[in-house]
């Protein structure tokens, strides 16, 4: 897709992390963008510093994310970009494990997982959904193209440690959208991928204690680092600028594949 000041955009999780990344190199490219966040205060600044518009949205929300694509229309016109970083999980827990507190065993609720399933798989369908609805009115641009999703979904999809129940099929999930999705929307020019990061240092990952940061960095193949943020951006940037790529879930991890623990 060939882009411009006129492009406009939706990042959610914007704020920070991925989703930062992402804004900022969109907004680089000149691309008239809508951060979608929960967090006000850094959402706010993000979008102040890189030109960008600002809109507390709660993914899990479908009133929440219509009102915020109602204010970025009203802004900036109908999106050609959606980029999906939010997501929202609960719990790092076994399916069943033993209980040291009480003894015997306990299990994963079955309530921890649906609210896992619907912060990552289920909100991934509605930004995704409501989004191309949108996109299917405007005109097309060369090879018929009306606009292109990024979802997130994560090396764990694919190789998801202990605990990771919830977590790791939410994102095999959204990997599952990603080729149905895009020829669902193929008659109407809308291209459909996904990214699946491996470890990079977003604000969560960098809480961790400097001797797990280094163990962690030192498990990747190469480079012998975290991912950086930024290199998550120009990968959605590319997404967005090559046509060719559709219907695709790529890894960008370094080369790394999760132990089980």
């Amino acid at each position: 897709m060939k882009i411009d000041g006129s492009t406009a955009a939706i990042v959610t999780g914007g704020a920070s992390g991925l989703g930062k990344a992402s804004a900022t190199a969109l907004a680089g490219a000149g691309v008239q963008v809508t951060i979608f966040d929960l967090n006000e205060e850094k959402g706010e600044t993000v979008a102040k510093d890189i030109g960008a518009l600002f809109c507390k949205v709660d993914i899990t929300n479908e009133d929440s994310v219509l009102a915020g694509l109602e204010t970025a229309r009203t802004a900036h016109g109908q999106e050609r970009i959606l980029v999906h970083c939010a997501q929202t999980s609960r719990g790092r827990m076994k399916t069943v494990g033993r209980d040291k507190e009480n003894g015997g065993f306990k299990r994963y609720p079955t309530e921890d997982y649906a609210f896992s399933i619907n912060g990552i798989l289920v909100a991934s369908y509605r930004m995704a959904s409501l989004c191309a609805l949108g996109m299917a009115s405007l005109e097309p641009l060369e090879d018929g193209e009306r606009g292109v999703i990024t979802l997130t979904s994560s090396a764990a999809a694919q190789d998801a440690q202990v605990g990771q129940i919830g977590y790791g099929s939410g994102k095999a999930g959204v990997n599952g959208l990603v080729l149905p999705m895009a020829r669902d929307l193929m008659d109407l020019g809308i291209r459909v991928n996904s990214i699946m990061p491996g470890i990079f240092a977003t604000p969560p990952m960098l809480g961790a204690p400097e001797k797990v940061l280094q163990n962690l960095a030192a498990s990747v193949p190469f480079p012998k680092r975290l991912g950086k943020p930024e290199e998550f951006g120009s990968l959605v940037l590319e997404l967005v600028r090559n046509s060719y790529f559709n219907g695709q879930a790529l890894r960008l991890d370094g080369g790394i594949r999760m132990p089980p623990r």
